[in-house]
């Protein structure tokens, strides 16, 4: 007794004060602020009710007691109406059917508890059987004060969550504990006699942070608007906690009745139920059925787009191959209208057919569907979705339409969902019928024809993308194979030279070890080209030290062969990084074109020299030379030349692999003067040098 008196007491105390310091506030003058007024009214009798059970427990009056049961019943009647006001409407416009369910079940618990109560606590009542629904009455109260509170708090603005968080916090830890008290009397036909005695401690340690919460911001809590999500979550736990209630009631009367196993019957009850709670939860027919019936009776619109539309595109950003978008594609179609399965067709490149090209959980067909077919020129004028459960009953609807034979004998096809790109249809998705009955009207149509165009756009998006990497792909082969032509048609060239020599020069010994060694050359090169075709444009092998001198003489020996002298200006053995069959191959272009570009008369010169930590290269002749326009603008892209025979490929080459080596080129030229073409490459420092110094020779 001592115990309960202490706690009501303090509940008395500290409600009292806390009423006190909202009423300093302005909450209990003010006209136009609901929630605050509300807020003051439970708070208010919140202290009325600690002060009428103290009375109560001093001295076991009657009159103190039914009044402590009314004031109770007001104080929940109070948040109640102060969890409301917080879930109307932003705007006076706004509908109220998304809310308009819940004053009337408020005022309904509110009268029942009050009628059930007042009934139950009257002395020498003659309504004693009347005493479990008074128990029902006060566990109804703590759940549905608890949906409220969720509502609030799962639709609660951003900038509001700090300032109500202590608030959702105090007051369900309050209703928490007011279910586990009354849940029990429920299950046991009396409450515990302890849970009861701190009742009013409990209530009054969620003072603290209503106190918080109600002191951060003068305007702490902004308007709340409800949507369809929270109101699933809130109708499921509604439904599960009345389901609990409800098998609670019967395992009491299981327990009562049964006997000596009346208590393992219970037991056994419980845990069926639970199971059978699991296996609905999981359900989802049952979770389509209970989005289907919210959304018709609850919501002026069906949808939540905010959250359709982020989970849509969640799911269409998350893949990669056309394969797994097509299939995300069809499972965030479906995933609106509760649809189970359904496939995707899709033209393949160089085919004027739709043939499937995704699915999720429907049967692989092989049929296709003729771009040019009647159905897919309606759906591409139209732009309809196309209801074959309409189809089938109303054709008329859709003028002439025919819709293919293998699409009517399918039987779980429901809907067909176009997919276009502006005036092009790029495929069209099939969906199976849904887990539940789904009207679909304008707004499932609209939803479905906008939520098509946007995944059209990806997989469009992503088809490009593809040809884009396949274009890439066959501009590389071709670009190689432009280098190995090149390479080759100067092999033809060195073999063409060394035939037309042969006919004159066939029995002089010297000229048949040159020929000898010039085809062992050409063959050494087009195992080299083989070797590149096969693993690519990248040279085989790390780069390594390269002597430049040696290089620079198998060419020199190459032009002397062909009747023409270069001069050598070699001071000492300089070593570069790279590949030296490349090397060779890119010098020597350069050293070709300076010869093709000068008269025999005429004078080319190769100097290699050291500079500034780089080997410099000079390749120059006093040829025809080039104009500024095509050295600034063509000399060094593909397939651009100022010989009649030549490709325009060596130039490019020469200048991608200087620079891959970290190396430059530059080239000075003038028409009628000459060309020079320098090269700074950088130097193998660690190499060894593998030739004497050379002098200068002609």
């Amino acid at each position: 007794m001592a115990l309960t008196t202490w706690s009501y007491g303090l509940v008395g105390v500290a409600y009292s004060a806390f009423a006190l310091r909202l009423h300093r506030l302005g909450y209990a003058r003010s006209t136009h602020q609901w929630t605050q007024t509300t807020a003051f009214a439970a708070v208010a009798c919140s202290a009325l009710w600690g002060w009428s059970g103290l009375a109560s427990s001093l001295t076991s009056a009657p009159p103190a007691a039914l009044l402590g049961t009314w004031f109770d019943i007001a104080r929940y009647a109070g948040w109640f109406a102060f969890l409301l006001i917080l879930l109307r409407p932003r705007h006076p416009q706004d509908p109220l059917h998304t809310i308009g369910w819940m004053p009337p079940v408020a005022l309904a618990l509110v009268l029942f508890s009050l009628l059930a109560r007042s009934l139950f606590t009257l002395p020498a009542s003659p309504w004693g059987e009347y005493s479990r629904l008074a128990l029902y009455g006060a566990m109804f109260l703590p759940v549905f004060a608890l949906v409220l509170l969720e509502q609030v708090f799962r639709n609660v603005t951003e900038d509001s969550l700090w300032s109500i968080k202590p608030l959702c916090l105090g007051l369900a830890g309050a209703f928490l504990f007011d279910l586990y008290l009354f849940s029990q009397a429920v299950l046991f036909n009396r409450p515990d006699a302890d849970a009861l005695s701190i009742r009013g401690l409990v209530h009054t340690l969620v003072v603290p942070l209503l106190v918080l919460s109600m002191s951060r911001r003068s305007d702490w809590v902004s308007h709340i608007q409800l949507s369809p999500k929270a109101a699933f979550h809130s109708a499921t736990l509604l439904m599960a906690g009345a389901y609990l209630l409800f098998i609670s009631s019967v395992g009491y009367y299981v327990r009562y009745f049964g006997g000596e196993w009346g208590r393992a019957l219970q037991l056994a009850l419980v845990f069926v139920a639970l199971i059978v709670l699991v296996v609905l939860a999981l359900s989802g027919a049952i979770r389509a059925k209970l989005r289907v019936f919210l959304g018709k009776h609850f919501f002026h619109y069906r949808f939540d787009y905010r959250e359709e539309w982020l989970k849509f595109t969640r799911a269409l950003s998350t893949q990669n191959s056309p394969q797994e978008m097509g299939q995300q594609v069809v499972r965030g179609l479906a995933d609106m209208l509760e649809s189970p399965a359904g496939g995707l067709w899709m033209k393949a490149r160089g085919e004027q057919a739709f043939t499937q090209s995704a699915r999720w959980n429907l049967a692989q067909t092989l049929e296709k569907e003729d771009a040019n077919s009647p159905m897919c020129q309606f759906i591409t004028a139209s732009g309809w979705v196309v209801n074959l459960e309409e189809y089938r009953s109303y054709s008329h609807r859709y003028g002439q339409l025919k819709l293919p034979h293998w699409l009517l004998e399918m039987a779980q096809a429901w809907l067909v969902v176009p997919l276009l790109v502006g005036s092009e249809l790029i495929g069209f998705c099939v969906l199976a019928s849904a887990r539940t009955r789904v009207d679909v009207n304008w707004e499932v149509n609209d939803l479905l024809k906008t939520a098509g165009q946007q995944a059209a756009s990806y997989l469009a998006q992503m088809q490009a993308t593809e040809a884009l990497l396949e274009s890439r792909k066959f501009d590389s082969f071709n670009r190689m194979s432009a280098f190995v032509v090149h390479d080759l048609k100067n092999i033809v060239t060195q073999l063409s030279l060394m035939m037309k020599n042969a006919k004159r020069l066939g029995d002089n010994p010297e000229f048949q070890r040159d020929m000898v060694m010039t085809v062992e050359n050409s063959l050494e090169r087009m195992r080299q080209l083989m070797l590149q075709l096969h693993e690519g444009a990248v040279p085989p092998g790390p780069a390594m030290g390269v002597n430049l001198v040696g290089i620079i003489h198998r060419i020199a020996s190459v032009a002397q062969g062909r009747g023409r002298t270069l001069d050598l200006r070699l001071h000492e053995p300089v070593v570069t990084r790279g590949h030296e069959e490349r090397l060779e191959r890119i010098l020597g272009h350069i050293v070709q074109n300076a010869l093709d570009a000068t008269d025999p008369a005429g004078q080319v010169w190769v100097k290699l020299e050291r500079s500034h930590g780089h080997a410099r290269i000079v390749v120059g002749d006093s040829g025809h030379g080039m104009s500024q326009h095509f050295i600034q603008n063509r000399l060094f892209k593909p397939f651009q030349t100022t010989k009649p025979a030549g490709m325009g490929i060596g130039a490019y080459e020469s200048y991608q692999y200087v620079q891959e080596l970290g190396g430059q080129m530059e080239v000075e030229s003038e028409l009628g003067h000459g060309t020079t073409v320098s090269l700074l490459l950088p130097l193998f420092e660690s190499a060894k040098e593998l030739s004497p110094p050379v002098l200068e020779f002609a």
